[in-house]
């Protein structure tokens, strides 16, 4: 289980938080940049190692550094999954992020940019098996990168900021995720557990990559319940 006095420090911070991002593709170097900008410090990883990411650090300045894979999930007090979610081999070893939050920007895209069909299953629940002993929390999987990059806003009143969907099956760590969301300039909009709420933000569902505030969001949500 997540120490009760760590998950209650972690709910009770808004700036100087460790984040361990894996992956520097679009998604990851994006929210880097954000949370950097919300106060936070990140390390940044990728497949290829540490020197393969000197211009993006470089860029981002002080409060990021590049680390290996697992040495970020090790860093991190909460740890972001933005590597293909077909490919296990590039997440962290599951005792690096074992009783930490971890957020699954992933989505179960083949090789060939085809959805896989998990049955019953949705990709976070996958992941929760893959990596046991984390308080997962889907999130940032159904907005398109350059859109994070833009359209955070945080002097908008929360309604009107645009809407990132999360669901998990942890109340605690949807605060913490939900507070960073909020810290970025968006609205995070909880649609429920990782198998219920996973399974509307699963591609090719009608929430997946809509432009939607928070207010449209929850009646979004409230017609496909």
């Amino acid at each position: 289980m997540f120490p009760f006095y760590s998950i209650c420090f972690l709910t009770n911070r808004l700036d100087n938080m460790k984040i361990g991002i894996i992956g520097a593709g679009n998604i990851g170097r994006t929210m880097a940049r954000l949370f950097i900008a919300a106060g936070h410090e990140v390390a940044l990883s990728n497949s290829r190692g540490p020197e393969s990411l000197k211009e993006i650090i470089d860029e981002l300045g002080p409060n990021a550094r590049a680390e290996t894979v697992d040495n970020a999930a090790a860093f991190g007090e909460v740890v972001l999954l933005a590597v293909p979610w077909r490919s296990p081999e590039a997440l962290p070893h599951p005792d690096l992020v074992a009783n930490k939050v971890v957020i699954d920007a992933m989505n179960p895209y083949s090789a060939d940019s085809n959805v896989i069909d998990l049955g019953e299953s949705t990709s976070s629940e996958e992941t929760a098996r893959r990596l046991p002993d984390t308080l997962l929390v889907k999130a940032f999987n159904t907005i398109w990168y350059k859109h994070l990059a833009e359209q955070g806003d945080p002097a908008k009143p929360e309604a009107e900021r645009r809407a990132i969907f999360i669901a998990s099956d942890d109340p605690s760590a949807k605060t913490v995720v939900s507070d960073l969301i909020r810290a970025i300039g968006f609205a995070p909009v909880d649609a429920g557990s990782l198998h219920d709420g996973g399974r509307k933000l699963q591609p090719d569902t009608p929430l997946y990559g809509k432009e939607l505030t928070a207010t449209q969001a929850q009646e979004a949500l409230a017609e496909h319940n």
